[in-house]
């Protein structure tokens, strides 16, 4: 994953082990099938999944200092294996994998292309991104509104 993701940044990358919290006032995730197949075992075992210790002890120091976290596309389907139950996301409209996010306690909120769900009790922002995009624009759009949300959030 490291080799992969320093190719896509063009740049100086980091381990998830090294990602503090204490140096960030957000987090942002984005999603594709990365994030369910290496972030998690989602894409092989849907609702029984885990999920990648460095990204569980990475976020849960943003949630349990109110930071603000985004999440898109697939991987607010990781929310309650991350952050614990309860929680409102959004992954669009898709009834196999929203079905799977209430199996494991999560709480979702269909969603179009162009919105976001704000769950504000536990400052976690989602979008569909390209659950349900056909154009990139269509998944710009929500992504704007994720990045604009997670920006006030880091205000409150």
């Amino acid at each position: 994953m490291l080799t992969e993701s320093a190719r896509l940044a063009r740049g100086e990358i980091q381990s998830l082990g090294e990602l503090e919290a204490g140096d960030f006032d957000a987090v942002i995730l984005p999603g594709g099938f990365g994030a369910a197949k290496n972030f998690s075992s989602f894409a092989e075992d849907g609702a029984e999944m885990t999920v990648l210790d460095e990204l569980k002890e990475a976020l849960e120091g943003f949630h349990e200092a109110r930071k603000p976290i985004g999440m898109m596309c697939i991987s607010p389907v990781m929310v309650p294996r991350l952050l614990g139950p309860g929680i409102a996301v959004t992954i669009g409209q898709d009834p196999g994998v929203s079905g799977a996010i209430s199996a494991m306690g999560g709480l979702h909120r269909s969603c179009g292309v162009e919105d976001i769900v704000v769950d504000f009790e536990h400052r976690v922002v989602t979008t569909p991104a390209y659950m349900l995009a056909t154009r990139i624009s269509e998944a710009a759009t929500g992504i704007f509104k994720l990045v604009d949300r997670v920006d006030e959030l880091m205000d409150l």
